[in-house]
């Protein structure tokens, strides 16, 4: 299999999985895609999904990484990466949720995390060591670290915005040390995925320092996150639902939602696809007008959305062969106020004694307005939210166990203003 940038429209450069994988970003600033998409057989999906979600993702992760990688070790990776239950539950009439957050960070970011850090380790086998720079709106930024802690020859800088993270993402990241340096920056998420992306197109930088990118841009973090949307079909099917579903998804760098567009180019059924925004609605609005305008993003509290200029766009326009119609009739768009969020967080308790995070809670208020037949994506463990959650209904949620040990826990992070410079240089210190 080989990988082309979304921009270079005449495949005129290819790229092998190794290169793709270390390079992150394409050369031309695009985004890596698979030369094809290779269609899967939804019945053998369906009964390996029976077993289990490794048996199906080990099949799923082959039928795109196995011209590349040798399958039993693939199989090892997913078995390795995925271990930990996704349930689809009901929570009320008609109203299903895929939960994601039962990995070891809490939120459904340790997919892609878990599954690349293992992937790139043994990409980079004997090679030389190579720097994983990446940045975080919140749950990115641990689902990564905790992915490639003690990876050997593996270094991860993780870049996320100071004062702008809950407590717990910030511990989550900060506590590990090894070959985690976390940096809290002075600016917003879009200035720091803005200096990863300068680093990476910084060609001088790039012939001194070997670099790559864990975040959702990243083809090793972005494709696995498809495998647990044909698990919530699988899923959504054997409890009785019928005809094709309406998936929803909180969405804030797109790299979640368009993952599903991959499942669904792989063979995957699917009846539409919903986009659940909080105020930063650039994408809603995109849907509603045609027109995309990228803004600075602004602080709500469902933060691992607060995104004003969504990386992952592009793959979006590419999914759909950059037509604004095919887009419109298979993708719906909603966006809502911290208001909102907080009264659906109590709504969603008080009706169906459920917990839910702000993300999620985005996910819930999409489904009713879109009148979705389906499930929606659960992105996040509560607990990650305590303060909202307390905000909303009044109390806070139970700790797992795993979370009070962390907050407990010595915290070490570098400070970075929002310079190039400052990053280049802490870039070839570590």
């Amino acid at each position: 299999m080989y990988f082309y940038s979304n921009r270079d429209k005449s495949r005129t450069s290819k790229f092998n999985l190794r290169d793709a994988a270390f390079l992150g970003l394409a050369p031309d600033g695009g985004l890596f895609m698979p030369e094809y998409y290779p269609q899967v057989d939804m019945k053998r999906v369906e009964e390996l999904a029976e077993i289990s979600f490794a048996d199906m993702a080990s099949y799923l992760a082959c039928t795109i990484f196995g011209d590349d990688v040798n399958p039993e070790e693939i199989d090892a990776i997913v078995r390795d990466a995925f271990n930990f239950e996704v349930p689809l539950v009901e929570i009320g009439k008609g109203v299903k949720v895929l939960e994601l957050f039962h990995g070891p960070t809490f939120a459904f970011k340790d997919f892609g995390g878990r599954f690349m850090g293992r992937m790139l380790g043994l990409l980079n086998k004997g090679g030389d060591p190579i720097i994983v720079l990446t940045a975080t709106s919140g749950d990115t930024g641990s689902a990564v670290a905790h992915g490639f802690w003690k990876v050997p020859g593996v270094k991860v800088i993780v870049l996320y915005p100071k004062g702008k993270v809950s407590d717990f993402q910030e511990a989550q990241m900060t506590t590990l040390g090894e070959n985690i340096f976390p940096l809290a920056v002075n600016g917003t998420f879009d200035d720091c995925q803005a200096l990863v992306k300068a680093s990476f197109n910084n060609k001088d930088l790039r012939s001194r320092v070997k670099i790559t990118s864990a975040n959702s841009i990243n083809i090793l973090r972005w494709i696995p996150q498809s495998f647990y949307y044909f698990w919530g079909y699988c899923q959504w099917k054997r409890q009785g639902g019928v005809g094709d579903p309406d998936i929803v998804v909180p969405s804030g760098n797109y790299g979640n939602i368009t993952a599903g567009m991959l499942a669904w180019k792989m063979g995957m059924p699917m009846n539409r696809f919903i986009a659940g925004s909080n105020a930063n609605d650039i994408v809603p609005a995109f849907l509603e007008s045609g027109s995309y305008n990228p803004k600075p993003s602004v602080q709500t509290v469902a933060n691992a959305m607060d995104v004003g200029a969504p990386s992952n766009f592009e793959r979006l326009l590419y999914l759909f062969d950059d037509d604004y119609s095919k887009i419109i009739l298979n993708v719906k768009g909603y966006s809502y106020s911290d208001a909102e969020i907080k009264d659906a967080i109590k709504e969603i308790y008080d009706n169906c004694h459920y917990l839910s995070d702000p993300h999620s809670a985005v996910g819930y208020l999409s489904y009713k307005a879109a009148d979705a037949s389906g499930f929606y994506l659960s992105t996040a463990h509560p607990s990650k939210f305590a303060s909202v959650i307390n905000n909303s209904i009044g109390f806070n949620p139970e700790l797992p166990v795993e979370f009070k040990k962390i907050l407990n826990l010595k915290r070490t992070f570098g400070q970075l203003n929002n310079s190039e410079e400052e990053l280049e240089k802490y870039i070839e210190k570590i």
